[in-house]
Parts: structure tokens; C-alpha cells; sequence
């Protein structure tokens, strides 16, 4: 009931009165004698909130009485937003109690309603009000920016319980009006936009993150958030654009499109444009089938890869595609199709002499499958020593080609707690045979490492995995040369001199050793004589 409405005396309104009707039990609300008595149950578990527009009817009368006011006889209900000090404060607290079609009757005490001064000439001060009151519905209000800026009221509630994420793009249909009613912008059609890039105003891309598919709002937005967007940014209020006057925008989310930012700085941005199955994704080492088409910024087809009958196939992680486009895969779900832009940077120019001058490419891709290898904990003893195996074998053939930041990474993952050959290691299943296996496998990989940080010039990280080896195998001939050759890199001479001698007392005839041996001799007559002008010998080096 409005502080400002117009009261009647009305004798001939005919009512149904609390006494006529099934009650419920009296009950008290809040600490400044608010009763309320419900004579119909509402039927949801919702009770609206601060801020809400509320749709009630009402009954109204004096304690000691006749009713005189009705939404009823009027022929339309009284809607007011929640808590915002458009009725007495006794329906304020006393409505947010309520749930949808639920009648109450409540008894407002004077302190609650028009306190001491009434409402002249139908209330008199001090006045006790009974009012029956009926929810009808009501519209959730929000203020999204918390400054009033831009408030929300949902006209329709949209479908599940996602909404659109900052880099989405969102296709909606709006009408946006001015203060005067005039229509300013309008989509009945539908508009896509990206939500980075923002349309018409500010509010448009705040209001619709927090609406879920097929939602419809009415927004309010104030003077403030009505900066006009041009082109892809928005301008401010320089006289040219100036800024929207206060909008009324109706508003729906017809639907969006997820873009995900592969790694967090807009460079990799996969848009679904066909959600996948199930959760499960590629890992690196997976197989996986694809088909993709590569365009340039023009449209132009700079590669094509598989086909629905006949899809292209590859390894995850192993520079077989380019490492944006690899990256992606990674993101994707069985049968998931998308439009990914990748940054220059993430592209192998010298593969197409085209893409060195363009500053993003765009592929259109579907996952058609990916199989990922067999989970450790579903493997026996035989086939974990095996996958082991296998993997160092591609840590090698890496090595082999030159790839050394590959392989390196093969053999570290094979030594995480996450790899096989850790599981290997610490197996109460395994047979005497087999853990010896498994330990020849734990010493290849760190040797194998590092020989990679050796060729990549991170000679302290080899001289450290070196160290891992000789801890659990001081004899380790390999594992001595190694570490010989990385603390002459560091010119820790007298340790790489003891290194050698060692390896020499274990195996005497050994030539790398003995070849090891005569550079250090050089390396330490050279310091004899001062002289600064050293080379690093290169050295013949195999994997284990």
C-alpha cells in the first residue's frame, strides 16, 4: 500500500475476510509487533528480496473497522519494488515473507504504518491496520553494478543455470528506449556481438553475463553506464559521441557461443561452435583424428588437413601441427567443433612463407576422436615397464632429430609422479627382475635428460640429474662422464677431474672417458697459462 494512495471509504466492497477462511497458526515478525496470519499457502519455497517489483492485491481496514480500500474493486493489482521505501515499512518486511500466490493477513502496528500523524482524513493517528494481503507474482531486481547504475528486473527466466563468460559472443534481440520513450537502438532480428568488444553501451555486455539462455530483462540504466561503443571500442562523452541520456533496454539472450582463452592472454581463442561429448579431453601423447582447415585473415586456405571419412592423424605435443592449433586440441571434446584464432606467434612461418607477415590466422576444426593412453593404475607390473619403455624410446628418437626441448620434456614427464615410471618405481608387485628393470629404466631417463640439458647449455640441471644417479649408483660410469662434461662447462675443473678419475678406476679402457680426460688436460694447461681464450670441445655423446 502506498504511502501517497488515495484512500475511500467504500462500505459496498464485497470481501472475504480472514474469519471466512482456513487459517494458520499466528506468527511473529521481526521485534516491533508485526503478526501475520496465512490463510493460503503459497506454492514455491521462494520469497522475493530487497529490490524485487512485487504484483499484490490487497484488502485494507482499520482494527476496529470496515475494510476500505481494495486493489480488488479496482480491477488491477499494486505492484512497488521491495524494500525500497515506496510502501510502509510493514509491508516491506512483512511481504519479503511471503512466496508466490500465498494470502496472509497482517496486523501493522502504527510504528509500522503511518505512526503518529496517520493519514488524514481515513486514518487516524496511532492506527492499528489489518491488512489482507495476496502475492501474486513477482520480477527479481538487481542491481548489477551495485551503484544503481544499472538494475535488472527479469521479465522471463531463461533456461539451466550458465551464463556467458567475459570473452563469449552472445546473439540477442533488444529495444532500447530514452527517458521520453523514444527508441534509441533497436534488434528485434537478433545481433551477435563479442562481449570483449561490447555493443550500444556499457550495460549491454554487464547485464548480459548475467543472463542465462532464452532470459528476458528490462534494464534501467542510468546516465553513467550510457557511453555510446564505436566501432569496437567506446568513446566518451568529447561532444562528438555523447553519452546515452538514462536507457530503458528490453533485452533478451537468445543464445551464445563459449570462446575460451586457451592460455589467458587472447594469443590462442577457441570459439565452440559445436558443443563435444562427455568431459574427457586430450592429453599430451594422445592420438587423436582431426579435420581442420587453416584461412588466412582474407579468407585465403593456406592448409587442409582430413576429412569426416578419412581424418588427418597425429600426436599431441609432438610438433606435428602448429603449437597455437596443437594447444586447442587440447581444450576439445570428442565430436567438438570450433573457429580458433591463433596469434603469429604460435605459428611455424617457416612452414608457409605466408604466415610470416599475417598477424593471426583462423582454423575451423573438428575432433573427430582421441584415444589416451591406458591409466597407470589400470596396468599390471609387465605393462607399466613396458609403457616406460616405449616412452623413452620417443624421448631418444627425439633426441636423435635434434628436438632436445622435446625430448627433454618426454623424459621429465616419464619422472613426475604422474608418469609411469614413478608408479614402477615405487610397485610392491613387481617381481626381482622387474624392479631391476624398472631402476635401469629411472637411471636411462635422468641420464638421458641430462644429455638433452647438456646440448641445451643448462649444464648445472645435468650436473644435478647426474647427481640422482650416482646417489643410487655410485659406480655409474655414464652418469660420472656426464657430470664431468657439465662441471668443465662450469669450469669446476678439480671436481670434473675427479669425476673422470672414477670413471676411469671403474672402467679403464673406456675411450669417451680417456678422450674426456686429454680436453681436460688442455682446458687445465690453458689456465696454467693464462690464457682466456677457451672453446668447448664438442663431445660424442649416446643415449642409454
Amino acid at each position: 500500500m502506498g504511502k501517497e494512495m488515495e484512500l475511500s471509504w467504500n462500505n459496498s466492497i464485497s470481501l472475504q475476510t480472514e474469519a471466512e477462511v482456513p487459517v494458520l497458526p499466528e506468527t511473529v515478525i521481526g521485534t516491533r509487533g508485526l503478526r501475520k496470519m496465512i490463510v493460503q499457502e503459497g506454492i514455491s519455497w521462494q520469497t522475493p528480496v530487497s529490490g524485487d517489483e512485487v504484483e499484490v492485491h490487497y484488502n485494507v481496514r482499520l482494527q476496529e473497522g470496515e475494510y476500505f480500500d481494495s486493489s480488488r474493486e479496482k480491477g488491477a493489482p499494486f505492484r512497488f519494488k521491495l524494500g525500497q521505501c515506496e510502501v510502509i515499512e510493514g509491508w516491506d518486511e512483512g511481504i519479503a515473507t511471503m512466496r508466490k500466490g500465498e494470502r496472509a493477513v497482517f496486523t501493522i502496528p502504527p510504528e509500522l504504518a503511518y505512526g503518529q500523524t496517520g493519514s488524514p482524513p481515513i486514518i487516524p493517528p496511532n492506527a492499528t491496520l489489518i491488512f489482507d494481503v495476496e502475492l501474486i507474482s513477482w520480477w527479481p531486481v538487481r542491481d548489477i553494478c551495485w551503484d544503481g547504475g544499472i538494475l535488472k528486473k527479469i521479465t522471463r527466466e531463461g533456461e539451466g543455470w550458465a551464463t556467458p563468460n567475459d570473452a563469449d559472443e552472445v546473439l540477442v534481440k533488444y529495444i532500447a528506449k530514452n527517458e521520453n520513450g523514444v527508441v534509441v537502438s533497436k534488434s528485434e532480428e537478433g545481433l551477435e556481438f563479442s562481449l570483449t568488444n561490447g555493443h550500444l553501451c556499457p550495460a549491454m555486455s554487464r547485464a548480459v553475463k548475467t543472463m542465462r539462455k532464452g532470459e528476458k530483462a528490462e534494464l534501467c540504466v542510468k546516465f553513467s553506464y550510457g557511453l555510446r561503443h564505436c566501432g569496437d571500442g567506446i568513446s566518451t562523452s568529447d561532444g562528438i559521441f555523447p553519452p546515452y541520456p538514462d536507457l530503458i533496454i528490453h533485452l533478451e539472450l537468445v543464445s551464445w557461443r563459449t570462446v575460451v582463452d586457451v592460455i589467458g592472454e587472447q594469443k590462442i581463442l577457441k570459439k565452440i561452435t559445436e558443443k563435444g561429448e562427455a568431459f574427457d579431453r586430450p592429453d599430451e601423447g594422445s592420438i587423436v583424428k582431426v579435420v581442420y582447415i587453416g584461412k588466412l585473415e582474407d579468407g585465403t586456405v593456406f592448409e587442409r588437413q582430413g576429412s569426416e571419412e578419412e581424418p588427418f592423424e597425429y600426436m599431441c605435443a609432438e610438433e606435428q601441427i602448429h603449437d597455437g592449433l596443437d594447444r586447442a586440441v587440447l581444450t576439445m571434446r570428442k565430436g567438438e567443433e570450433a573457429v580458433v584464432k591463433i596469434s603469429s606467434e604460435f605459428l611455424n612461418a617457416s612452414k608457409d612463407e605466408r604466415l610470416s607477415s599475417v598477424a593471426s590466422v583462423l582454423y575451423d576444426i573438428k575432433l573427430i576422436d582421441f584415444v589416451k593412453e591406458k591409466p597407470f593404475w589400470k596396468m599390471d607390473a609387465q605393462e607399466r615397464i613396458t609403457a616406460c619403455e616405449a616412452k623413452k624410446n620417443e624421448g631418444n628418437i627425439l633426441f636423435k632429430a635434434g628436438k632436445f626441448q622435446l625430448a627433454s620434456k618426454n623424459f621429465v614427464n616419464l619422472l613426475t609422479p604422474l608418469q609411469a615410471s614413478k608408479y614402477v618405481e615405487y610397485s610392491h608387485s613387481l617381481s626381482d627382475d622387474e624392479k631391476h628393470k624398472a631402476n635401469t629404466l629411472r637411471f636411462a631417463c635422468y641420464l638421458n635428460d641430462a644429455a638433452c640439458k647438456l646440448k641445451l647449455g643448462e649444464d648445472q640441471a645435468a650436473s644435478r640429474l647426474c647427481t640422482k644417479v650416482l646417489q643410487l649408483d655410485p659406480c655409474n660410469v655414464k652418469a660420472l662422464f656426464r657430470r664431468s662434461q657439465a662441471y668443465m662447462r662450469t669450469s669446476d675443473l678439480e671436481k670434473a677431474e675427479e669425476d673422470i678419475n672414477r670413471a676411469l678406476a671403474i672402467d679403464p679402457n673406456n675411450k669417451d672417458v680417456k678422450i674426456k680426460l686429454k680436453e681436460l688436460r688442455e682446458k687445465q694447461r690453458q689456465y696454467e697459462t693464462g690464457s682466456q681464450d677457451f672453446q668447448h670441445h664438442g663431445f660424442k655423446d649416446s643415449l642409454t
